[in-house]
């Protein structure tokens, strides 16, 4: 008997609900099951009909990008009551559905967890009562869920992210940026109010991102009762050193220690009568919600959608209840009751005003964010512990530019100075360390950094020779560094490793050297991913969403160069994001075959009525087949079905502001480089590494290990995680697996 799934997405609309849709569609189709989509949500499980259909693979065309979510959502009072469940479970089971995949907050969750416990029962009476026979009751024993925690506030247990935060949050940090420069030109304080009822995610991670000045959350309210007064000062302060503005972000939900509210309103009048100052409020509301949503919520909503169904057709799944979601940069499963209680323990900790029980449940990553914007808020650094050894620390960038370094800059100078050390900022790479260009930073040496794209203290791909280490040692020696940070790149790693290795020879290198993975190719070992790499993706994806719009006007097909150098993440992490037909990766290379088939792919597809077609090439995916070559090719052989054209996106996929991910990761891996060099400073044999997220973790990778995982050869790492998604993209991006593509050849 075919399997029959039906998806739905209920309670708020979240960026990222119809790639979700998308993915669980065609790969339950992939499968060999049926798949019907619940329109509405549980209203449309209620009311039934036309409110379920039947889904085929064309269904879900050209939705990937798009905000919302096209089948619809609605919060549904009568599936609260059991006559609504009793109905919506009719409805299931005369469609021959009893496997349900809900994408949706922990309170649609809840919902779909009680129709499961509630199942048996109500079938049994559905068939006492005749409205469906004693046989579908015993076809249909068990009710199979699978939810997608679709919430932009990042609020449920279970999962790292939650479907719709990164985009809710790049909604956030833009607006904030735009604020800035209008409120420094006018020397104003702004409060910003986000949304996050009962989860500071949001809030958290926007302050950190833009440079906010304060931060108020529901999980940690100030200590002091007259925490407005602490608050004023911090930003008086503020103003004497030199900020043109204050930002203000209040979560929606943030309240005093005694759970008194504190509105956005309220923080304004205090500003105002406190400081003098003319002060303006802004709350972005629905706006968070909206919009094509980001690579990061699109790869998250396909992979989880597509491991939802591989779990409800697994043979071993005997009518469970689970939540896929993402832990540790891997797609997981873990029972949705138990998520769904570790939820509610952090509610229950907010609500009785525990709230040190309340940030320890909400994670180790949340609470180190936290500590971290407390630092970066300071108006001036903690005064220094004469007790402790001041060491003196120097940084650099290294490498091609790439979005993030600033913010990882401004990071490590104000966390190495709050900790009392003294920071050295070496301008233009290598070659600014062999010319000796090296100046002291001190708190407010890269204020207003954090949003800007490039770097300010310059970078290059240079790497020492042998004979520059003498004067360089000298340039170490003179200015007494005891640790050096390299934010950067490959070839930033090669000169730190040359550095290494002549500790021997030169006693100037006998320091700790701590490398930080900073560039949009993603291909550095020690890390799954690079800062920068995120918002080269969006830039990426950004520009394929117009390609599409452009080719579907025009029956086109585009063959789009990506960079990469010899890594494919770009190119295959793109094309995830995109929905595009084919993607080719170094990894693999190309060959006339491909090229073939790919001709015959697209013939048919626009045969059949496709008007458009992407390919995303990375730029080394093959010396011969270049793109022009591709692009000449697939002209010729489309005739009259199709015309082509080339975009090299080039440059701009470098450039711009950085994404929210790359600056939080920046700040991240700014204070774990600093302690690092604290921690190794000073000893006879002090370890250098590289540091980096494994499985999300940090991991400090030390330089021999790091070596041994370079491939020489390529450039990057000789393990690559990614890859592993590379048949996912594959499946989604087929024709309709039940149409047989009738040009085997590219002579047909």
């Amino acid at each position: 008997m075919t399997k029959r799934i039906a998806v739905l997405t209920s309670g708020g609309d979240a960026p990222g609900m119809n790639a979700a849709v998308r993915a669980v569609v065609r790969t339950a189709i992939w499968n060999g099951a049926e798949i019907f989509a619940v329109y509405e949500g549980y209203t449309g499980l209620i009311e039934g009909g036309n409110y379920i259909k039947r889904f085929k693979w064309d269904n879900v065309g050209g939705i990937l990008h798009k905000g919302g979510t096209v089948i619809g959502s609605a919060r549904c009072l009568e599936f609260k009551e059991r006559p609504g469940r009793l109905t919506a479970a009719e409805n299931l089971v005369q469609n021959g559905i009893d496997a349900l995949v809900v994408c949706g907050g922990d309170g649609s969750l809840t919902g779909a967890n009680i129709l499961r416990t509630e199942w048996s029962g109500l079938l049994h009476e559905l068939a006492e009562n005749g409205r469906i026979t004693w046989e579908q009751r015993v076809a249909h024993e068990k009710l199979t869920i699978a939810g997608l925690a679709g919430s932009i506030d990042n609020d449920l247990c279970g999962t790292d992210m939650t479907i719709g935060a990164d985009t809710a949050l790049h909604r956030i940090v833009d607006a904030i940026d735009a604020i800035s420069s209008t409120a420094a030109s006018h020397q104003r304080a702004f409060v910003v109010e986000v949304m996050g009822r009962r989860c500071g995610y949001l809030a958290l991670m926007s302050a950190i991102a833009s440079g906010a000045d304060w931060a108020l959350i529901p999980e940690s309210p100030p200590n002091l009762d007259d925490w407005e007064a602490k608050m004023c000062d911090v930003l008086r302060q503020g103003r004497e050193r030199g900020r043109r503005d204050s930002i203000v972000v209040v979560a929606e939900g943030a309240q005093d220690r005694h759970g008194q509210p504190i509105t956005s309103d309220y923080v304004r009048r205090v500003l105002e009568e406190r400081l003098g100052e003319d002060t303006r409020v802004t709350i972005l509301g629905h706006v968070q919600r909206g919009g094509s949503p980001t690579v990061f919520d699109r790869n998250l909503s396909t992979l989880t959608g597509a491991e939802a169904v591989q779990a409800i057709l697994d043979p071993t799944n005997d009518g469970e209840a689970f939540l896929v979601g993402i832990t540790a940069n891997r797609i997981t499963r873990i029972p949705l009751e138990q998520a769904l209680n570790d939820t509610k323990c952090v509610y229950d900790a907010i609500n009785s005003q525990q709230y040190n029980e309340a940030m320890n449940l909400r994670g180790g990553s949340f609470n180190q964010a936290f500590r971290i914007l407390r630092t970066l808020v300071r108006a001036a650094p903690h005064k220094r512990d004469p007790s402790k050894k001041q060491m003196r620390f120097a940084l650099l960038n290294a490498g091609a530019p790439a979005p993030g370094m600033n913010t990882a800059v401004r990071a490590t100078v104000r966390l190495g100075v709050d900790k009392g050390h003294r920071i050295f900022a070496i301008n233009h790479g290598f070659k600014g360390l062999l010319k000796g260009d090296i100046e002291e930073f001190d708190w407010m040496s890269a204020n207003g950094w954090v949003a800007e794209g490039g770097t300010e203290i310059g970078t290059n791909r240079y790497k020492p020779t042998t004979a520059d280490l003498y004067q360089i040692a000298r340039n170490l020696e003179q200015h007494n560094i005891d640790g050096l940070l390299v934010i950067g790149g490959w070839s930033g790693y090669e000169a730190a490793l040359t550095l290494y290795n002549h500790r021997k020879e030169f006693r100037a290198f006998n320091i700790p050297i701590t490398c930080m993975p900073t560039s949009i190719d993603n291909d550095l070992p020690g890390s799954e991913l690079s800062i920068g790499t995120d918002t080269a993706l969006n830039n990426i994806v950004e520009a394929l969403d117009k390609i599409r719009q452009s080719a579907g006007a025009s029956n086109r097909a585009f063959v789009v160069e990506v960079m990469g150098r010899t890594c494919g993440y770009l190119a295959l992490m793109s094309a995830l994001a995109s929905g595009a037909e084919r993607v080719y990766l170094p990894e693999e290379g190309v060959t006339l075959d491909d090229l073939q088939a790919d001709v015959a792919m697209l013939k048919h597809s626009f045969r059949i009525g496709k008007r458009l077609g992407l390919m995303v090439r990375n730029e080394c995916a093959t010396e011969v087949y270049d793109t022009n070559f591709m692009v000449r090719l697939f002209e010729e052989e489309g005739g009259d079905l199709f015309d082509v054209r080339q975009a090299i996106l080039g440059h701009l996929q470098q450039g711009g502001t950085p994404s929210p991910f790359d600056r939080i990761q920046a700040s991240r891996q700014a204070l774990r480089c600093v302690e690092f060099l604290e921690e190794q400073a000073g000893k006879k044999r002090p370890k250098s590494a590289c540091v980096g997220l494994i499985n999300s973790a940090a991991k400090f990778t030390h330089f021999k290990e790091m070596e041994d995982e370079m491939d020489w050869d390529f450039d990057r790492p000789k393990e690559q995680w990614w890859l592993t998604l590379r048949p996912i993209a594959w499946m989604l991006a087929q024709p309709a697996p039940d149409v047989e593509i009738a040009d085997a050849t590219i002579n047909k």
